[in-house]
């Protein structure tokens, strides 16, 4: 029995496609919009934040709960839009490296 009989098999179950047609550039603006709407919306996460912040200082605030939940949101959007910003300027960084 030929040790490579059963690869046989094998490939005969994995088909390849052929290559998809190439993918058109995005319009430039589409980058652009989508991290301005993050930042809006991380402006709005703040901004429900604080509120609910001053709510519970002042004793206003019945749930505890709500007011930890929208500082955390905030939190965690602004560790996700830092985190986008970073790679943005590396990416420039590396581009601006090369060497044409």
């Amino acid at each position: 029995m030929d040790p490579l009989s059963g690869v046989e098999g094998i490939s005969s179950a994995f088909t390849l496609a052929p290559p998809a047609a190439p993918v058109k550039a995005a319009d430039d603006t589409a980058f652009a919009n989508s991290v301005t709407g993050a930042i809006d919306e991380l402006r709005s996460l703040q901004s429900e934040s604080d509120a609910l912040k001053v709510a519970a200082v002042t004793g206003d605030l019945d749930d505890i709960h709500s007011a930890m939940i929208a500082s955390s949101r905030a939190a965690v959007t602004l560790e996700l839009v830092a985190a986008v910003r970073n790679k943005g300027v590396d990416a420039f960084n590396e581009i601006m490296r090369m060497q044409a």
